[in-house]
Formats: structure tokens, sequence, C-alpha cells
């Protein structure tokens, strides 16, 4: 097969768009009519969860409203009303309005679908590492002891590292020989290219037409590639993506660590869970998803660019693909352990989100319910900047006794606050417990996570959006 060539994802017309192979849930007893009944019946459910979330979300933000006018009249005396209205909006209306639509979304959340398939098929697992000769045989050791019951063939793509990686990986292989169905291969790329082009050659070399993507740090839990599959199989017919559920594998290195075990156990977790809801996670991410193969050679594979993944799953949403979450296929992941690293990370969150709007715009055209949080992360540009530009100065306005833009009425946002991380903690905790996971958790971390670190991410997403559309230079690694 010829190496895949990642396009610019401009252009999409009907005919590029061919029916997907997979059929959906494996209910053999099913009739047509019955397949047809129980896909409305989804749907009905879906749609319920939407417009319920949507009132609740609605009676919330009008409240706030209402009860921020003295507010809202005082600034716009100081200032002017449109930058009242404007500040407002986005440090108060906007992000209630969200935060209540979520909550309500997780509280009514319908039952995750799984399927095990009666003949589990092969998957094909890449790994794009670079400069990673610490972390890749235990990687790799992790690959070789998965349940998994059909074949698995997993592919590193050595991106031109200057250390072992590559001689660690292939001293790796005797793992594998113990199962007849795993196998493990090496590549070398000859120089530094960049994770996207790393991928589309394993892309090019894989056997198997289910594609699972981790990076060279990620653990898996045992039946996280079962999981996997399960909800793939018993996902629409037009799903191209599951994301997995990612976890911090070492949230005590750090004060820096242990505020990131909450953002990806309570915020990330949340998001992607609601996302999923609606067919539309917006980032299966590379650290751990599966794909179908179709639908990847269909996008042109992995874009070149910061953001490669999110960018990719925007390019399934747009040729009206479905996107899901298993909130049950659980990986370990290293996260930077210095603020600096952290920066440099979310940073470049940041530029690949402005990518992913730039190359897929389009998108905001499409009025589906799996690409409505494509206007969510566009309202994040503008919340950012408010909290960044507005609401941190009057934080400190605020300290001296001026109470422009923060003051008591902003303690009430606490409740709702509260609330949301109350049901998150009980969804996540249920999750680990049915699926035997211990985890570590830092209470410590915990309140730097609520009370610290949006004021150093939300300034850094910035950072981000203005490298980004400056044209800074990008870097990959």
């Amino acid at each position: 097969m010829a190496e895949v060539t990642p396009n610019t994802f401009e252009t999409v017309s009907p005919d590029d768009v061919k029916t997907p192979t997979y059929k959906g849930p494996d209910r053999r007893a099913f009739g047509l009519r019955q397949e047809i009944s129980y896909w409305r019946k989804r749907a009905v459910r879906r749609n319920f969860i939407f417009i319920a979330s949507l009132a609740f979300a609605t009676a919330w933000m009008l409240f706030s409203i209402w009860l921020s006018v003295p507010w809202l009249s005082d600034l716009g005396e100081l200032t002017h009303p449109a930058i009242a209205i404007t500040v407002l909006t986005f440090i108060a209306y906007v992000p209630g309005f969200m935060n209540a639509f979520l909550l309500s979304t997780l509280a009514l959340r319908p039952s995750q679908l799984k399927q095990e398939p009666e003949h589990w098929p092969g998957l094909t697992v890449l790994v794009a590492a670079y400069q990673e000769e610490q972390l890749i045989a235990q990687t790799l050791e992790n690959l070789s002891a998965l349940t998994y019951p059909g074949k698995v063939e997993v592919i590193v793509i050595d991106d031109g590292s200057k250390d072992d990686t590559f001689r660690v990986a292939e001293l790796c292989k005797p793992h594998f020989a113990a199962n007849p169905n795993y196998s493990l291969r090496v590549e070398r790329m000859k120089r530094n290219s960049g994770k996207a082009k790393a991928l589309n050659h394993g892309l090019a070399m894989a056997a198997h037409e289910l594609i699972v993507t981790i990076d060279a740090d990620t653990l898996l839990e045992p039946g996280s590639l079962r999981s996997m599959v399960a909800h793939l199989y018993a996902a629409p017919p037009k799903t191209a993506a599951i994301a997995g559920a990612i976890l911090l594998a070492n949230p005590m290195e750090s004060w820096a660590t242990r505020a990131q075990q909450w953002d990806y156990f309570h915020g990330i977790s949340a998001v992607k869970r609601m996302q999923g809801n609606f067919n539309g996670t917006l980032v299966a991410q590379g650290a751990f998803s599966l794909y179908r193969r179709e639908a990847l050679e269909q996008a042109g594979g992995w874009p070149d660019t910061v953001g490669e993944d999110i960018v990719l799953t925007w390019s399934f949403l747009r040729r009206g693909y479905i996107v899901r979450h298993a909130e049950d296929a659980v990986a370990w992941t290293h996260a930077p352990e210095s603020w600096g690293a952290l920066s440099r990370q979310r940073k470049r969150w940041a530029r690949g989100m402005i990518e992913a709007l730039a190359i897929h715009k389009s998108l905001l055209s499409k009025l589906r319910l799996s690409t409505m949080f494509i206007y969510w992360n566009l309202m994040f540009i503008s919340i950012d900047l408010a909290f960044t530009l507005a609401f941190i100065p009057g934080l400190l306005l605020a300290v001296f006794g001026i109470y422009w833009l923060a003051g008591p009425i902003t303690l009430l946002v606490l409740p709702l606050a509260a609330l949301w991380n109350i049901v998150i903690f009980r969804i996540q905790m249920r999750m680990l417990r049915r699926n035997k996971i211990k985890m570590k958790k830092s209470v410590a971390g915990f309140v730097l996570f609520a009370f610290v670190y949006p004021f150093i991410m939300q300034p850094v997403s910035v950072w981000g959006y203005a490298a980004e559309l400056f044209g800074r230079k990008k870097e990959w690694h």
C-alpha cells in the first residue's frame, strides 16, 4: 500500500464520503425494522438530554443575568455599557451556561453502549516515539501483557531519535514472542519529521483495519483494548473513532502533576463524556484512541500540524462521521512535571485548536448535535481572553477593595462549581470501582486545580492563540 499523504482538508464533496463498511452492533436476532427502531430510541433519548440540559443551562444563565444587573449597571457607568456586557458575558454568563449544560448532561447521561463481537478483529497499534529511551521499554512490556483476544500488531516508529530509543525498542521483541497473536515491528525514520509523518508512515505498513495510537510514554489498563473494540461495535454505523480515557501515571511527581491529575480526572474526562453523548467528541487524542482505517484514509491520514489529533478528528466530523468516547478504556500517561513544560504543552493545544478552526471553519455552518461543540471551542477563545485581561486584573483590584470586575457576587458561582465537581467525581469513582482500578489522589492537588490552576492555564492559552494567529514558529517535539 502506498504511503498516506496528508491533505489540507480544504474541500470535501459528498462523493468523497463513502458509506462505512462497519454496520454497528452485532445483534443477529434483530431485523431491519428492529434495528431502525433501536437507533431511533437512542436518538430520542439523546435529544431529550439535549433539550433538558439546554433548558436548565438557559434558566441558569437568565438567573445569572438577573442577579448581576446592579453589577452590570455599575461597571457600565465606570467604563462603557458595551464593555460591561462583553466582560460579564464571557466571565460569567457563558461559562455559567456551559457548566450548567455539562452538569445536566452528566446527570442525565445515557448508559454506555458496549457489544463484544463474536470474532475479535485484529488491531494495529502505532507508537510514534522521539527521544523515549527511558520509557519505551515499559510501554512495550505493557502492550505485550494486555488481554486482547484477537491479533495485535505493534509498530514502533522511531522518529529520528538521537538517543537509544530504536535499540531499546528492538530489545523488547522477546516480550511478544510468547503470544502467537502478538507481534512487534520497529521502524526508524531517517530524520526527525514530526509525529504526523511518523504515524502516517506506520499507517502505510499496518496490517489491520482497526488502528490504535498510543504515546510512547503511555500504559494501558489490561482490558482497555477490549473495551475500545466493544464500544466501537456498539456505536452507530458511521463511527470513525473512539477516544480513550486518559489518566495520569505520575500524579505525585510535582505540584504541576498534582494539579494536572484533577484536570484529566475531572475537566477533560467530563467534557469528553458530554461530547461523546452527542456523538461529537472533539479530540480523539493521539495518546490513546482507536480509528477505523477507512476513515483515516479518507481524511488523508494525520495532518502535518501542531494539533494533528484535533485537526484529524474535526476532519471526521466534517465528513459526517461520528466520534465517541470510551469512559472505561483507561490509559495512563506521563504529564509534564514542571510548570514550564506544562505551559508549553497547553500552548501547543491552544495552537492546535486555532489550526482546527481555521482549517475546518465550514463546520460552523453544519448545525448538527455532533458538531455543536465546535461553537464551544470558539467561545473558549473569548472566555480565556476575558479571564486573562479582565477577571484576573479585577481580582487584583478586589484585594484593594475595588469591586469593579470581581466582588462578593462572584462567589455565587462556587455552589454550581462544587456541585459539578461532586457529580463528576462520583461518576469517575464508579467507573474506577467497576473496573477495579486504583488511583492515588492528592487533596492538595485538587485545591491547586480549583483555585490556582486556571490563573496559569488560561493566560497560557491566550499565549498559544496569539502565537498561532501571528504565525510564530511551530514545534512538534
